[in-house]
């Protein structure tokens, strides 16, 4: 179209100008050619999506007055994501009370709880046709439960409305664990908490975070609902090395989460963290199979792969493979899966 490479760069760039389509790459696809210093790599550019479904879905989001994680967080997956009608939507406001090094989501005075924001948030889940909706959050420390009973709010009304499968991906409640509870309460299909990144970068990347706290709160989580799938995901590319990334793995083993995603960090914005490497697609892919010997039921490992990235393709082979074993084991019974969305 109009002679322009039809390629986009996983990078947003200047004050958080995305590549939309390819008559802005052919203006500014130089610019996106390296980032702090370092040139990107040709696995970290891929073909733009056609079509018009991309502007469906952000007109749709936008009618709805909700807020997605793909816009906030400026993930490089958003083009794609939107032309297949999907999105992860983010509730409880668009600005966060913690200054995470990794994020460009606006920090600041967090709005007012929305109360008619779950059944907006349902209502457009409906319209999209989605099966499987991912609901996010801002982190609310300056809510007494952190939130908690908006998401178990959201939880029920999608599931109302779409009968669609449920996955939250929560902050740590600065530890509380009745707010897990709480979440729990709702049942959803997937508990995801990210621990992000290595202990020893906590503080640079995570500034009032705690690795131990995380690793509880995604163990709470399994023991409210044996039958839920827990999950977390981790950035690489922030100077990590292999060996803390196994011990990161060994730990959430420890604590019965099931799934794991592993993906590139990308700075997201000029005052975000600088990316230290850029790992290559077979390094992901032994990431991937040490995981998986250590034992988790399902891991996705590639440079562009983010929480909720195709998060509903294999959950409900899992979720069934779960529910069996379970009911072998004799944690819960078969008819207690009844009625569940």
């Amino acid at each position: 179209m109009f002679g322009y490479n039809k390629v986009y760069s996983a990078m947003w760039f200047g004050e958080g100008c995305m590549i939309r389509n390819s008559l802005e790459l052919g203006l500014v696809g130089s610019k996106a050619s390296s980032v702090n210093g370092k040139r990107l790599p040709s696995w970290l550019k891929r073909p733009l999506p056609m079509g018009n479904e991309g502007f469906f879905t952000e007109n749709l989001v936008n009618d709805f007055r909700l807020v997605t994680v793909c816009e906030s967080a400026r993930c490089p997956n958003r083009p794609e994501c939107y032309s297949r009608r999907t999105a992860t939507f983010m509730v409880l406001g668009n600005h966060c009370t913690r200054p995470c090094g990794f994020c460009s989501v606006p920090k600041g005075v967090p709005e007012p709880v929305e109360l008619d924001e779950p059944e907006r948030l349902a209502e457009a889940a409906h319209r999209l046709g989605l099966k499987h909706v991912v609901i996010t959050s801002v982190t609310r420390d300056d809510l007494a439960d952190g939130g908690a009973g908006h998401f178990q709010a959201c939880i029920l009304a999608v599931r109302k409305r779409t009968g669609a499968a449920v996955e939250v991906l929560t902050p740590d409640f600065q530890g509380d664990m009745a707010a897990v509870e709480t979440v729990m309460g709702a049942r959803p299909e997937v508990f995801n908490h990210n621990m992000e990144t290595v202990p020893r970068l906590y503080r640079r990347a995570r500034g009032r975070a705690e690795y131990l706290r995380s690793l509880k709160v995604l163990r709470h989580a399994k023991a409210c609902q044996p039958s839920s799938l827990t999950k977390s995901g981790l950035m690489v590319g922030l100077g990590e090395t292999n060996d803390e990334l196994l011990e990161v793995f060994a730990d959430l083993r420890e604590a019965r989460c099931d799934m794991l995603t592993i993906g590139q960090y990308l700075t997201p914005a000029p005052n975000n963290i600088p990316v230290d490497r850029f790992v290559p697609p077979e390094e992901f892919e032994r990431l991937r199979e040490m995981a998986e010997k250590m034992g988790f039921a399902h891991v996705s490992s590639g440079p562009f792969v983010r929480s909720s990235y195709h998060a509903g393709d294999t959950v409900d082979a899992l979720l069934e493979k779960a529910r069996y074993t379970q009911q072998l084991d004799g944690q819960i019974p078969a008819a207690s899966q009844a009625g569940r969305g």
